[in-house]
């Protein structure tokens, strides 16, 4: 971000996050028109997670972006009731933060609806008020919020929304919600929260103090390795979205599951140690996934 705190400067500032995702936000290969909306919709997804993780750039500019005073910058649940009201200008009015100025060509043009967008920032309202879970449907109705919203813009971005699409794409995200969770959980434990389950962790006997150790435990590992099978079972579930799609969009949709599906790999690669950091696949690793996904295999 500049110093000065320029539009383009928080824009950048969000949208160059882009590079560490999992998965493939907005491709050179997808249509210019494409990719101006996707990354619109992607910097308000990474804003707004930025705004309840309390991950903003140092200074307040986005603070102030938004009308919230210097005073009141920290104050997360006052960031997000600004930010939700920055939204309701996307759909009548003039939105004051450069990223959601960004976004409403996008809306307007595409014919987004604001429901999506209010999931997103639901949830990070739980995340403010919720820091365990105790079952993993307690879990899954989280990523209900916290990621599905992302997949239905996608489709809704593209005009391939359908409720069969959107049921496949909803095991997607949860998936990859779920995997982002795996391969940070001692980042997450930093925050005080913690998305394993509490009732699997009881299965696997697994403390709060196991997941803070230097060094990844044996019961640890076969708790990572339960969740990560659930969530390459979602990502085997939602594959055939890829199929029911053609051209560019195909090899988009191919690259979200490929990208979990090499997320899950590196995280086994690892022996399922994830505590001393977060296990990430290699270029290669992803490309064979995205080969295998696109032929309909695994």
């Amino acid at each position: 971000m500049t110093g000065s705190g320029t539009a383009p400067g928080l824009e950048r500032a969000t949208l160059d996050k882009a590079a560490s995702e999992n998965f493939p936000v907005a491709p050179f290969f997808l249509p210019r028109a494409w990719r101006a909306d996707l990354m619109a919709v992607y910097g308000f997804a990474r804003l707004v997670d930025d705004i309840g993780d309390g991950d903003l750039a140092p200074g307040g500019a986005d603070a102030r972006a938004l009308g919230v005073s210097e005073a009141d910058a920290a104050d997360r649940h006052g960031l997000l009731d600004a930010f939700e009201a920055d939204l309701a200008r996307v759909f009548d009015g003039t939105p004051r933060h450069p990223l959601l100025r960004r976004l409403q060509p996008t809306v307007r043009g595409r014919g987004l609806t604001p429901e999506p967008f209010h999931g997103l920032i639901a949830a990070n309202r739980q995340d403010q008020l919720v820091a365990r879970y105790e079952t993993y449907e307690d879990l899954l109705a989280y990523c209900e919020l916290s990621a599905n919203p992302v997949g239905r813009l996608v489709l809704a971005v593209t005009g391939t929304s359908t409720p069969e699409r959107v049921r496949l794409s909803d095991a997607v995200c949860t998936a990859l919600q779920i995997v982002e969770h795996l391969q940070d959980v001692a980042e997450d434990l930093a925050r005080d929260r913690i998305y394993l389950p509490a009732e699997d962790m009881k299965r696997f006997h697994v403390t709060e103090t196991d997941l803070a150790a230097q060094t990844t435990g044996a019961s640890v590992r076969a708790l990572v390795a339960y969740e990560a099978q659930r969530a390459r079972d979602l990502l085997n579930e939602g594959a055939p979205l890829v199929g029911s799609v053609h051209g560019r969009l195909k090899l988009l949709l191919a690259g979200f599951v490929a990208g979990g599906r090499a997320a899950v790999g590196a995280i086994a690669a690892a022996a399922y140690d994830v505590l001393p950091g977060p296990p990430r696949p290699g270029k290669v690793q992803l490309l064979r996934e995205v080969g295998t996904t696109l032929r309909g295999e695994g």
